[in-house]
């Protein structure tokens, strides 16, 4: 029918007009964000653009939700407005006769969603932190560009190189001044760099010399070596098998019987589930009195979002904690939802009188 593809029309474009405002607000937080990360170090610089794909990448799922779901609460709200509704509610057509355009234009998105959702998230995650993993690896001397004092990541150390090697891993008359329990040291080397035996890391220095000073009576030990090893850090980067449950696969989550990753998999599957729910409680909640040119009615949708997105976190925390099991927390949450979608949807097609947004009779009105 005609109007089933001019309201799928309109509901498209609405759909990609907020997702590409919301799509350009977000991108622009966590470009400030991950570039002040690699101000301090966190990340390497040359990587802040493909770290910042992944992390849009990840969070496409939730914007597409909420720009589907204000796309649709916008395009009935003016209908609303503009009477239309009334036209059609005078011909006998109820508030569900939109579901089906409404539905033909956003289970494609839930589709996609889901995909993101349950191939592409995890995908992102696991790559966003073996970026970040691999550059703490990394040297603090490799950090540091020639000519330029820095302090290590435990502020214990300050580094300072003449120059390095093309490939940032050798690094040449490497200067060291380290802050010790009694006292401190200066430490001075031809060359160094940075190896990793099982999960420590070691700094190790050729051909130098060290100068330590005892902080308690100012007694100075110069000492010459060959070849220098310090404990550099602990922490090597995690290993594939201890990614963490968001860099996941599904399929490995749903073999696993782990807390943590059950609530993984309701934090995955409800979304998926309230985004589905959110193509109805659209149509219900875009109801606006045709007079009042405000917009409350959109406010008051972008706070049930709100709600209903922080709840489904809320879920993900009792599975995590043990208070819940999943199927209870997924049945619990969007099937109650889904309840209050449809009874709502009842409530606009058969509790309103005369079709009015609220269920008012119109107000009687005198003659002249």
């Amino acid at each position: 029918m005609l109007f089933d593809s001019t309201l799928r029309r309109e509901l498209a474009r609405g759909f990609g007009a907020t997702l590409v405002v919301v799509l350009t607000i977000v991108l622009t937080m966590f470009l400030i964000r991950t570039v002040g990360q690699a101000a301090d170090g966190a990340v390497a610089p040359q990587d802040v653009a493909l770290l910042l794909g992944y992390v849009a990448l990840g969070n496409l799922p939730t914007m597409m939700a909420m720009s589907m779901f204000v796309a649709i609460v916008v395009t009935l709200g003016r209908m609303y407005r503009d009477s239309e509704m009334a036209i059609w509610f005078s011909s006998g057509a109820g508030i569900s006769r939109f579901l089906r355009p409404v539905l033909r234009v956003g289970l494609p998105v839930v589709a996609l969603l889901g995909l993101l959702l349950l191939v592409a998230w995890p995908w992102g995650n696991r790559n966003s932190n073996e970026l970040r993993a691999r550059y703490q690896q990394r040297s603090d001397l490799s950090r540091v560009a020639p000519g330029v004092f820095q302090t290590s990541a435990d502020g214990r150390r300050v580094f300072f190189i003449e120059r390095e090697s093309p490939d940032g891993v050798q690094a040449r008359n490497v200067f060291i001044l380290a802050q010790l329990p009694h006292g401190e040291a200066v430490t001075s080397a031809r060359t160094g760099h940075l190896e990793t035996v099982g999960h420590e890391r070691y700094l190790v220095l050729d051909r130098g010399q060290r100068n330590e000073v005892d902080a308690a009576d100012g007694e100075r030990t110069l000492s010459s070596f060959e070849r220098y090893r310090v404990l550099a850090s602990d922490n090597a980067a995690a290993s594939a098998e201890s990614q963490p449950p968001k860099a996941t696969d599904t399929l490995v989550l749903l073999r696993s019987g782990a807390p943590a990753d059950r609530a993984e998999l309701t934090w995955r599957f409800g979304l998926l589930l309230g985004s589905a729910n959110l193509l109805l409680l659209g149509t219900g909640l875009a109801a606006t009195h045709p007079r009042r040119a405000s917009n409350w009615n959109l406010v008051f949708a972008l706070l049930t979002f709100l709600v209903y997105y922080n709840l489904i976190n809320l879920s993900q925390a009792w599975v995590a904690s043990g208070r819940v099991s999943m199927g209870v927390a997924l049945a619990g949450l969007h099937g109650g939802a889904t309840a209050f979608a449809l009874g709502l949807l009842w409530w606009r097609d058969h509790g309103a009188v005369m079709r009015r947004p609220w269920g008012r009779p119109a107000p009687a009105r005198g003659g002249a």
